[in-house]
Parts: structure tokens; C-alpha cells; sequence
């Protein structure tokens, strides 16, 4: 049978465990594919060029955009971020399953580019995990200890404003319990393997 892939946008904000839960869906599903994003934001300890991200330089990113290279793009924080549109649409055409790590406003302008495309209407899915609760992930953030006081308000508040936004997604898991929150995105990720939109033959002729 002859499916196209699937994109799937994973948002959620800084410190709720969106990278964690991504490492055990990829340990469970192995043929999924991350898309390794573009980024003006310095490396932190452990992060190398093109696993992490790509790490651009303001001119190279700036350039990259005037080509029109980026699916999306956003600025959060004073640094850049986009996804490269070649990082995606081959992959879907090839069946594969792609998974983005980005903001709300990165799966706002997916979601705009997939009124007139219909490669990505068909193929994008949109998952948000959140935080129980906003005290919760003001303690995990602290916790990491990579943020002064002023940046873990800044992020704070954004992620309040991101949240706001689940209704821009398909799907909402809330990472309170790290076992079970792994599970549903699992779950949801098996799931959206089966949808029909995805054939690309007739069947049961």
C-alpha cells in the first residue's frame, strides 16, 4: 500500500518536556524523522551544528529567508528559528514521518501554508504538550538553572500566551506524569499512521 507521510508539529513551551517525550517516541517508532530546525541562537553545552539545530549566523539566516527557503520562520526571544522547507516536503512525498519542534507561531504560519498547499493540508498534524499548570513549569524551568530571573519571567509569560493557543492543534497532551504523557503521544502518533487521507491508491476495487 502507497501512503505519504506525515508532518507532525509538536509545540509547546520552553521546560515542559517536549524534547524528552519526542526521544522516547523515536526510541518506540524508530522510522520517524526529526527535522532538524534552523536557529541564530547560540549552542548550549552538548549541542552540536546540524543534530540539534542549524546554527546560522544573523546574514546566513537572513538570506536563507529572502530565498524563501523556510516552511516557517519565527523570532522568539531576540534569536531566529525556521524550519527549511527541504527538510520537509521531499521527506512526505517519500512517505516518510517527519517531526517538527517549534512555536506557535511557527504552527500558525503551517497551518496559513496549508490553505494553498495541499501536500501539507494532507499531511500536517498538529500536537501541543503542555504543562499542568503554570507554577509547575515555573519550577521546572528554575530547576535547569540555564535562565536568570528576568528570562524565566519572560518565559513564563510566553508560555501563558502560547497555551492559549491549544486550540490551533489537534491534538493536546498534558505532560504532568512523564510515563503516561509518553504513552499518548505514542498513542497519537500510531494513530495518525492509520488515516485514510494518506493512501494515495484506490483499494478494494
Amino acid at each position: 500500500m502507497k501512503k505519504n507521510g506525515n508532518l507532525i508539529v509538536i509545540s509547546g513551551p520552553s521546560g515542559v518536556g517536549k524534547s524528552t517525550l519526542v526521544k522516547r517516541a523515536m526510541a518506540e517508532l524508530p522510522d520517524l524523522k526529526f527535522s532538524v530546525s534552523c536557529t541564530t541562537r547560540a549552542p548550549r553545552d552538548g549541542e552540536a551544528d546540524g543534530v540539534a539545530y542549524h546554527f546560522l549566523s544573523e546574514s546566513e539566516f537572513n538570506t536563507r529567508l529572502e530565498n524563501n527557503e523556510f516552511l516557517e520562520h519565527a523570532t522568539v526571544f531576540k534569536n531566529h528559528y525556521g524550519t527549511l522547507k527541504s527538510e520537509v516536503t521531499d521527506r512526505i512525498a517519500a512517505g516518510e514521518e517527519v517531526i517538527l519542534d517549534i512555536d506557535v507561531q511557527g504552527a500558525r504560519q503551517i497551518r496559513k501554508a496549508a490553505e494553498s498547499d495541499p501536500v501539507i493540508r494532507n499531511a500536517a498534524q498538529f500536537i501541543l504538550i503542555a504543562p499542568p499548570d503554570l507554577p509547575t513549569l515555573a519550577r521546572r524551568l528554575a530547576g535547569r538553572n540555564s535562565e536568570n530571573a528576568e528570562q524565566l519571567d519572560l518565559r513564563i509569560a510566553a508560555a501563558a500566551g502560547e497555551l492559549r493557543n491549544f486550540r490551533i492543534y489537534d491534538y493536546l497532551i498534558i505532560n504532568d506524569e512523564l510515563e503516561k504523557a509518553a504513552g499518548e503521544l505514542i498513542s497519537v502518533l500510531k494513530s495518525i499512521r492509520l488515516r485514510t487521507a494518506n493512501i494515495q491508491e484506490e483499494l478494494f476495487q
